[in-house]
């Protein structure tokens, strides 16, 4: 079976930090922010690479802020 490697993209602006999909990354791989976007919310933020392309996090994302590539290793 291929490895996969993951990367995820945020739009940071669109986020209303709800935290829902904290939950659902396996790998630890998204915090919120201490910082606020445009709209005075904290936003997700990624906090390491080892994201492993599952797209957890982007499912149950109820704003659709997560994109996620993913490429075979």
């Amino acid at each position: 079976m291929a490895k996969v490697k993951g990367d995820i993209v945020i739009d940071i602006e669109k986020c209303k930090g709800c935290e829902v999909c904290l939950a659902a990354c396996a790998s630890n791989v998204i915090a919120m922010s201490k910082n606020v976007n445009g709209k005075g919310y904290h936003f997700l933020t990624k906090v390491n690479d080892e994201c492993i392309g599952c797209a957890n996090c982007a499912i149950v994302c109820p704003d659709g802020v997560i994109t996620v590539y993913k490429v075979k290793l």
